[in-house]
């Protein structure tokens, strides 16, 4: 299917399929998941990372933030190093070289306990795991189906996140913080054996990366720019309720135990929506899936002002982390398929991250006398612009796209 003759161009990658792209495989996409999951994963469990360093150390609101964001932040920049570096690395020797780094300082982290150095040290384990995830995202985004390869990624984070979630806030007590970084470096050491099982199919590069670079139009550099800032503020947003969400059930005196049980279920939950993508791909085009997962994603988070009410803390988790898993595949299959390379994917992630690290950092700031109401609104608005700017990526997007 071609465009209109009357629609904006935005560029040949849109409507075009990679012509040396991996098969449209889902085991394919689970050993990119796993490796991909492996350089981040602190992301999907840090709210029992949050408690944990406040539980078992003994920081601060504002400390432990800050260990969270310094880990982000540290990733967003090695996801702008890997935005230089993904056209001239071979993937699978790069990646293992960083995760083998990374178990070390996973591992190393286990004898820390000031803030200050920890927050030195997990700034860059990020730096490092921001690198690796960014090469994994070029290498997804030259799939045969970009939305489902990082809906496979969600579904993944957020079913190994339930876990995470469910059961680490109930271990600190026992075993001290230190049970966090055993945690990530158990995946990691599991990412490492996921890169020998990947087919060497999925090394192909595109031919036409540098044509493809070059012919790209204003309007899809437009579009890009919308699903970037899109991207940075539905994941700070979302975050900055997310690090704090254990805080936030205990402030309206919800039970320790009620919270980690409400956090997991909700998070296998919300796993559903990474499903849906891998099961709708493109067919119903992008527009209305997303305007529908926003419209919840609104309601769900203005439900946490209710939070005192077990049932509606539980569904305000449950809403918003299907709609978190649900949109985030379809923003990453945007920017793949306006750059066929995998560079632009790889600067999603980049803006991904800085994202996820701003809103724990505001999050700790807007929480210096515990105003959940502040934070909650604070998140709203955020969601609410990233949706308008999302929207009318995918509207663009969707005029000359097929449905697959």
């Amino acid at each position: 299917m071609t465009a209109t003759a009357n629609a904006p161009a935005l560029d040949a990658a849109v409507v075009q399929a990679p012509a040396a792209q991996a098969p449209d495989r889902l085991w394919l996409y689970a050993l990119l998941a796993l490796v991909a999951t492996a350089g981040f994963f602190y992301v999907n469990i840090m709210s029992a990372i949050v408690d944990g360093l406040i539980t078992g150390l003994g920081f601060s609101n504002a400390q432990a933030g800050t260990v969270g964001a310094a880990n982000i932040y540290g990733a967003s920049v090695g996801s702008f190093v890997a935005v230089l570096l993904v056209r001239r690395v071979r993937w699978r020797p790069t990646l293992f070289a960083l995760l083998s780094l990374l178990l070390l300082l996973d591992l190393g982290s286990l004898a820390i306990h000031a803030a200050g150095p920890l927050t030195a040290m997990r700034a860059l384990h990020g730096l490092v795991g921001g690198m690796a995830v960014g090469v994994v995202y070029s290498v997804m985004a030259r799939t045969h189906s970009p939305d489902r390869a990082f809906g496979m990624l969600l579904l993944l984070q957020f079913g190994l996140g339930g876990l995470g979630v469910m059961f680490l806030p109930t271990l600190v007590p026992e075993f001290g913080a230190r049970i966090l970084f055993l945690a990530l470096a158990a995946l990691t050491a599991c990412a490492l054996v996921a890169i020998f099982a990947i087919p060497h199919l999925a090394d192909a590069r595109p031919a036409t990366d540098g044509a493809v670079a070059q012919r790209m139009s204003t309007t899809a550099r437009n579009t890009a720019v919308l699903a970037l800032l899109a991207l940075f503020l539905f994941q700070a947003g979302n975050m900055a309720l997310s690090a704090f969400i254990i805080r936030l059930g205990e402030h309206y005196e919800l039970g320790r135990g009620f919270i980690g049980q409400a956090l997991g279920w909700a998070t296998w939950v919300g796993a559903a929506g990474a499903g849906l993508v891998i099961f709708m791909g493109t067919r119903f085009g992008r527009l209305r899936p997303m305007l529908v997962a926003m419209l919840l994603t609104l309601a769900g988070t203005a439900g946490f002002f209710w939070s005192g009410s077990q049932p509606v803390f539980f569904i305000a988790n449950v809403g918003t982390a299907v709609t978190w898993s649900f949109v985030v595949p379809y923003l990453f299959g945007m920017l793949s398929r306006l750059d066929l390379s995998g560079r632009l994917a790889t600067l999603g992630g980049f803006m991904s991250k800085l994202g996820l690290a701003s809103g724990p950092m505001a999050a700790g700031l807007l929480l210096h006398d515990d105003d959940f109401p502040l934070l909650i609104a604070a998140a709203i608005v955020a969601l609410a612009l990233s949706g308008v700017a999302m929207l009318a990526a995918a509207r663009r997007i969707d005029r000359l796209e097929p449905r697959t």
